[in-house]
């Protein structure tokens, strides 16, 4: 691909994560490529060539399976003011202007494949060699172009280890709450970008620690501002916790049991307040989680493919104390058990729930259905009683013949 661009008379250059990986010993995720011919000739020079954008024109060229990103150079800003980065995105440059439209110096390296040269018009090699992440230009400013980058920061620090330079760090306790004006569909990408790439838990800490979280899940960040019988709730951080774990063993990983998480303190509290005051159980519990996606839905957005089987989970962990009859037998073929299963797990690892409930859980789906007969009838209420609270419906006496 590099080679065809440069053969058809254009700059070819990688850009971007996979030159700073490739100097990290890192597998680079993606390749993205940079070059001076205008979108319109890139797909010139490739036909199955496809321009996305609306904001700033690129091409995506298929390569093989992969998709390629080509763009083209980019010009420095043309007014200096806070909306500079809104007006300027379709202004072309020269590659010198390029990498300092870019956001983090180390990602604003290029590789020239013609003789094989890294070029660092901004200080990403040095960046690189002792762990800095630093803003390209002046931070505050940055953020305030567009302040998901603040988001970017974390990410990137917690990816690669490094430290987040001084100047840079500096004004994002006091522009965090510039992410409210993010649309909350953009922010529903950036949270799988922070916590599904295996260093959520580090991530989760950078975020707190900035401030940047309760932006976020504002929700969940004031639940967790308080502790439990004076233990820090660590359902969260469980949860991140085998998610990165998951990651790292390439196993899958859905946003419906991510947000599930994120989000199941402010229900569970809001379910136990509706509780005391009288409340079923189920119902508390159904009503808590509509009230808190409805908010949480301002800030993040949750498509309906991920919220109805994240209400799923939360609604199938009172069902799981539900062990007689034919409800455990119906709670086994159930599509999201495995999913809830692991849920309530979770929730006896950080001593939320009992952890033999999950114990039972767990042996039950190993035996066969004998013995899942034998373990319904031992956990039943009495040897075998209904639960308290529920009455044998009574048939009604048939009326007597009336006389012919």
């Amino acid at each position: 691909m590099l080679n065809r661009l440069k053969d058809a008379g254009y700059a070819s250059l990688l850009v971007g994560g996979c030159v700073r990986d490739l100097l990290l010993g890192r597998e680079p995720k993606d390749f993205d490529v940079v070059t001076d011919a205008r979108p319109e000739e890139i797909r010139k020079v490739f036909h199955n060539a496809r321009l996305i954008g609306r904001r700033f024109r690129l091409a995506h060229v298929r390569f093989g399976r992969d998709i390629i990103e080509v763009a083209t150079f980019r010009a420095a800003p043309a007014i200096d003011d806070d909306e500079a980065g809104a007006h300027d995105n379709n202004i072309f440059g020269t590659r010198e202007e390029d990498a300092r439209r870019r956001d983090f110096s180390v990602n604003a390296l290029y590789y020239d494949i013609g003789d094989r040269s890294v070029i660092d018009y901004v200080g990403g090699v040095a960046d690189l060699e002792s762990g800095v992440l630093r803003m390209v230009g002046d931070p505050a400013r940055r953020y305030r172009e567009d302040p998901v980058r603040m988001l970017r920061a974390v990410r990137f620090a917690a990816k690669l280890g490094f430290r987040i330079d001084p100047d840079t760090a500096a004004p994002i306790r006091d522009l965090g709450g510039q992410l409210l004006q993010v649309s909350p569909a953009r922010m529903f990408e950036e949270v799988l970008k922070l916590f599904h790439g295996g260093y959520a838990v580090e991530t989760y800490e950078l975020l707190r620690t900035f401030g940047l979280f309760r932006f976020l899940f504002p929700l969940t960040d004031e639940s967790l501002a308080s502790e439990e019988q004076h233990f820090p709730r660590t359902l969260v951080p469980l949860a991140l916790t085998n998610t990165d774990a998951r990651v790292t063993a390439d196993k899958p990983v859905t946003p419906a049991f991510l947000f599930a998480a994120l989000l199941w303190e402010p229900v569970r509290l809001r379910a136990a307040a509706r509780q005391a005051q009288g409340m079923r159980a189920q119902e508390a519990l159904e009503r808590a989680a509509e009230e808190v996606l409805r908010d949480q839905l301002r800030h993040v957005m949750i498509p309906k493919r991920f919220s109805v089987p994240m209400r799923e989970i939360w609604s199938m962990q009172t069902r799981f104390e539900r062990r007689v009859g034919q409800q455990p037998f119906r709670l086994l073929e159930h599509k999201r058990f495995r999913a809830a299963y692991d849920f309530l797990l979770l929730r006896g690892e950080c001593g939320e729930t009992d952890r033999a409930l999950g114990q039972w859980w767990t042996r039950i789906q190993e035996v066969d259905e004998a013995e899942r007969r034998s373990m319904i009838a031992a956990a039943a209420p009495s040897g075998g009683a209904r639960p308290k609270g529920r009455r044998r419906r009574r048939r009604r006496k048939s009326s007597p013949s009336a006389p012919t």
